[in-house]
Order: structure tokens, then C-alpha cells, then sequence
């Protein structure tokens, strides 16, 4: 495996605080009665099982392309279900379109390696993805303004972050792969480790800003 010990600490961190934010959403939407929460935090899951995708892979010690192909292809549907539960809660009390767009949500993956479905292909369902996770971004805005009680403005800072990781994440890349002569970004355990601990930042963002709101609403400190 091309991780040493602190950076695989980091990466299950980071995985571990996205299901911790799963469970407190899905609490705090209970407390407040209302299901479009409780959906949206359901949403999430997926998202959380990307990132085993990742981790799968680096188990492999970056041999298994495949395991980064099938994260892609779901990445492109979790950033629908996160668009698509952000509109639902923008349009609470009105009528609602049936049905559930499923599974994961973005991911930044490390190093560019070779894709098992050709580069190409990969490139393109990563670009849309990203494009819809943007759409995303900036319907939460629209969100907080307006409901503020749905989400914290630290939650919502926590979801932006994640833009930090992935530039941070390029840019290191370049770094690894151009200027110190790596492979990839994995091999480059400093650079890998510096880019994944900004992952992590943003998990625990979004994890604070649901406690905040969690204790608003049960008066606990």
C-alpha cells in the first residue's frame, strides 16, 4: 500500500466524520419534524460509500482502476440526489415531484491515475458531476437564506469547502507529478496527506454546524 499510517488515519477521519454527519442530521431532522431534512441527510449515505470506494483502491495500492471508475459513476448520481434534495427543500409546502434520484456524491480522487473505462470517459462524468455539485453549492445558498432552520451557516461553509480540497487537491497534484516526479498524487505522501486533511476540515465543518443547530434546538451546551 502506498499510504503510510498517518495518511490512511486521515482518509478513514475524514470518512468517518461524513457518517457522523449522517446520523446527527437525520437526528436534528426528527427534532424539528421535518422529513426533507431527514432525506436530504439520507442522501448523504451514498456519498459516504464513495469514499470506501477510494479507500478500496488504495488498498490495492492504486492498482485497481476499476474501484475509481465505479466511484465516478456513482459520484455523477450523488451530486443529482444532493441537487435534487436541496430543490425539495427549497420548495417545502408546495407540491412535490415523486420519486428519488439515487446514490453518491462528489469526490475528489487522488493522483491521476490510469481508468479502467478510458481516461476520456472518466474525465466526462467527472466534469458533469462537478457541474451539478456546483448547481448544488449555490441552491444551498438559497437554502440558508431562506430557511435558515434547515442548516446552519457553518454546514453550509462546510459543503463550499469542499472546492478548498479539490483545488488544493490540483494543485498538489501538479506539484507531486511536475515539479517533484511522482507517478501520482499518491505517491507523494506529504503533498497526499496535506490535500486529504482539507477533506476532513470540511466534514468537520459540516458536522459543527449540525450540532449547533442540534443544541439551538435542545437548548444543551
Amino acid at each position: 500500500m502506498l499510504l503510510s499510517p498517518l495518511n490512511w488515519v486521515v482518509h478513514l477521519f475524514s470518512s468517518l466524520e461524513w457518517g457522523v454527519a449522517i446520523v446527527m442530521l437525520l437526528r436534528y431532522g426528527r427534532l424539528i419534524g421535518r422529513s426533507d431534512i431527514r432525506n436530504f441527510a439520507l442522501f448523504m449515505i451514498p456519498h459516504w460509500i464513495g469514499s470506501w470506494f477510494v479507500l478500496g483502491y488504495h488498498i490495492s495500492g492504486d492498482r485497481l482502476p476499476l474501484m475509481l471508475d465505479l466511484s465516478e459513476l456513482v459520484n455523477i448520481f450523488g451530486s443529482i440526489s444532493l441537487l435534487y434534495a436541496t430543490i425539495s427543500i427549497l420548495r417545502r409546502g408546495k407540491p412535490q415531484a415523486r420519486g428519488i434520484v439515487g446514490a453518491m456524491a462528489g469526490i475528489v480522487v487522488s493522483g491521476r491515475p490510469q481508468s479502467w473505462m478510458g481516461n476520456n470517459v472518466f474525465d466526462a462524468i467527472l466534469q458533469v458531476s462537478s457541474v451539478v455539485y456546483l448547481a448544488f453549492l449555490v441552491l444551498l445558498l438559497k437554502v440558508r437564506k431562506r430557511d435558515p432552520e434547515a442548516f446552519s451557516g457553518l454546514t453550509v461553509f462546510g459543503f463550499w469547502f469542499v472546492l478548498v480540497f479539490i483545488s488544493v487537491t490540483i494543485f498538489c497534484m501538479y506539484l507531486a507529478t511536475e515539479v517533484r516526479g511522482y507517478p501520482t498524487l499518491s505517491h507523494d505522501d506529504l503533498l497526499h496527506g496535506l490535500a486529504e486533511s482539507l477533506l476532513s476540515v470540511s466534514n468537520l465543518l459540516i458536522v459543527l454546524g449540525i450540532h449547533k443547530q442540534t443544541k439551538r434546538v435542545t437548548g444543551y451546551r
